[in-house]
């Protein structure tokens, strides 16, 4: 007769940090559960239970609020556009941007930049673009196994 393995031996896949990291290094690109599901090994419907009893929000909403906090970011230090911010932190429609920024911080992005955008230094916007694509293609050069060790 079989023995039956123990239910607490069993390797368990951890969404969790891994996958959560995943979404933090990929905000600024589509994401949808799907994909974030597959990293993880698991069906969308079992990731997004998980993923909302670990962190208390579902895979969007997190995205969505890691990427208003990069816009609030970008809004301080940088003199981009409310609409640049908006594509480069990975919203398509301004719209959704605005009012989810709005939600989430209280005040609009341009009333944002206005507040806090004023003092110090800006980082040119040609720069912040330059050294993204810079970034971009160099963490897919090493995934490619093509980067210097």
């Amino acid at each position: 007769m079989r023995e039956r393995p123990d239910p607490r031996s069993r390797r368990r896949a951890d969404p969790p940090a891994s996958r959560r990291d995943h979404a933090d290094r990929n905000y600024a690109e589509p994401l949808c559960l799907d994909d974030l599901a597959a990293v993880a090994g698991l069906s969308k419907f079992h990731f997004q239970r998980l993923f909302t009893a670990t962190y208390r929000l579902s895979p969007a909403a997190y995205i969505s609020q890691r990427r208003v906090e990069r816009a609030q970011d970008l809004l301080r230090s940088t003199n981009l556009t409310v609409t640049e911010v908006c594509h480069a932190v990975g919203f398509t429609s301004l719209g959704s941007f605005s009012s989810r920024f709005r939600e989430l911080v209280g005040e609009t992005p341009r009333d944002f930049q206005r507040r806090y955008g004023g003092t110090g230094a800006h980082i040119p916007g040609c720069y912040v673009f330059m050294l993204g694509l810079a970034e971009r293609s160099a963490s897919q050069e090493k995934q490619n196994g093509r980067g210097r060790s």
